[in-house]
């Protein structure tokens, strides 16, 4: 029997090589997580479930949930991670969309869900943190090993779905990306050979594991390349500083490495022995880069994608990592950037749509055929949505989403160029630039600044960018706030923002 995805993660397994090595000592073996992805599955399958079917999990994060996923790979299930952040209407919502036969959720929120499992027809059962025995606590693991080790894995294909993962649903109703067996396992290939991951590797894992990066980025890399990881619950500094010396890599998001660079005890020692920094989900700033370069000695490896592509591009790892790109396509992958409008590549450094091809790329959104119809070309390239530019010597440049995009005066203006110079200005941390509603240039540009320390002046800051822009890209308005708003993964929430500002010119 041949199962796509599983074959391929499995085919450099050593069973007592370890797997994970969790925060409280405790190791689990290539050996140990096997068989107790073998007892999930065949408690998957005693549960009703069958192959095709959608399992939707929302847990606190664990080895035995990040198992799950793999045991469902194995019984022939759709995997669906949930954002542990998501309401019960949002879980509702995601349940009902997806026809989900199973919904594991937090034992703490079992009483809450109950009533809306039963109502879609949905099986409840619980996952949660880990205790003092070392497994994690609720019926799942409970039941599971009471189970047998053995199982025989069910016959996928290639192109036979092993997960839907639901979009942040910013702009409409979340839509569910299909993702196959080779979807993951080809992009797993391409990362491991291009970032050059062996069973020597230790990789210092503190991601979500309800995100591409945390799960099919992170672990699929590190199961496919026979390496082990450093599993910790979240990221906090002193857990990272911690386990640094253990680790040869890390991968991360932004506001991880800012965090770091902030401690003193982050030093150059510290990460002496490191074999490589990986960023993504968010924009890394230039600063950022120079600062952790001199810090550390390192320079970080930015790479692109989305969730439904996996990942699409990576800057090089032997060559030079630059700074505000995200580096060229990955082996097997095509990116091109064409004009919105008529559908015609763009020449070198000209802003459009970024549009990609590949085995990476999703098969479409879960019952939405026309959605699906309308995201791609005729010649197979997904549109993504972000804007970008690929420079003379073909690094792509992320310019930022098209419904990013400020329209004032009938002129187009792209948010990154502006926050790119205002980061640069004395007490400017960082910025985010949204169009807001404006009675005579339909939308005027809003700059929304965090301060790096006390009494940041606005007007100072504007006078100071003027002569990097022209004027029709001038802020209209400078607003200062605490922290910007962020999701899960540190990407900056712009449509809060213009939710927040929308009144600020309202006659």
């Amino acid at each position: 029997m041949t199962n796509h995805l599983f074959d391929g993660l499995f085919g450099k397994m050593y069973a007592s090589r370890d797997l994970a090595v969790l925060p409280y000592g405790e190791s689990w073996s290539y050996g140990k997580a096997l068989d107790f992805s073998g007892q999930l599955a065949n408690w998957l399958v005693d549960s009703g479930v069958k192959p095709g079917d959608r399992v939707a999990v929302q847990v606190p994060k664990s080895l035995e949930a990040a198992l799950l996923y793999v045991a469902c790979v194995r019984a022939g299930a759709v995997f669906l991670p949930l954002n542990t952040a998501y309401t019960a209407a949002e879980v509702s919502y995601f349940v009902g969309d997806s026809g989900a036969r199973l919904l594991v959720c937090n034992p703490k929120d079992q009483d809450a869900y109950q009533e809306m499992a039963q109502s879609l027809a949905c099986r409840l059962e619980t996952l949660g943190t880990t205790g003092d025995d070392g497994w994690a606590s609720g019926t799942v693991v409970a039941a599971a090993r009471e189970a047998e080790t053995a199982f025989a894995n069910v016959d996928r294909s290639a192109e036979d779905l092993a997960a839907i993962l639901y979009t942040s649903g910013t702009t409409g109703r979340s839509k569910g990306a299909m993702l196959s067996h080779d979807n993951l396992l080809s992009n797993a290939q391409a990362l491991v050979d291009l970032w050059q991951f062996s069973d020597q590797d230790v990789l210092l894992h503190a991601l979500p594991i309800f995100h591409t990066h945390g799960l099919f980025v992170a672990i699929n890399v590190t199961l496919l390349s026979g390496a082990s990881m450093i599993f910790l619950p979240a990221f906090k500094v002193d857990d990272m500083i911690a386990h640094l010396p253990q680790a040869t890599t890390m991968m991360g998001v932004p506001t991880f490495y800012t965090r770091l660079l902030d401690d003193d005890r982050f030093t150059r020692e510290l990460v002496t022995h490191m074999r490589l920094f990986v960023s993504g989900s968010a924009p890394l700033l230039a600063e950022t880069h120079v600062q952790f370069e001199e810090r550390t000695g390192h320079r970080v490896l930015e790479r692109y994608g989305m969730t439904e592509t996996n990942m699409n591009t990576s800057n090089p790892y032997d060559g030079e990592r630059r700074a505000g790109t995200v580096g060229f396509p990955l082996p097997g992958t095509k990116v091109r950037v064409c004009d919105p409008d008529s559908g015609a590549e763009c020449a070198a450094e000209a802003v459009g749509m970024i549009e990609v091809t590949g085995p990476n790329v999703f098969a479409g959104y879960w019952n939405m055929p026309e959605k699906t119809a309308s995201e791609f070309k005729a010649d197979g390239y997904f549109i993504t949505g972000d804007l970008g530019k690929i420079d003379a010597d073909g690094y792509l440049h992320i310019v930022g989403r098209s419904k990013d995009l400020i329209i004032s005066g009938g002129l187009n203006i792209y948010p990154k160029e502006i926050e790119l110079v205002l980061d640069e200005q004395e007490g400017v941390l960082e910025s985010a630039v949204i169009g807001v509603p404006h009675p005579d240039f339909g939308e005027a540009v809003v700059a929304v600044l965090v301060a790096s320390g006390e009494g940041l002046d606005q007007d100072a800051v504007g006078e100071a960018i003027r002569p990097h822009l022209a004027r029709f890209k001038h802020p209209k308005h400078i607003e200062v706030v605490k922290e910007l708003p962020r999701n899960t993964m540190g990407k900056v929430q712009k449509n809060v923002l213009r939710d927040q500002l929308a009144g600020l010119f309202a006659s």
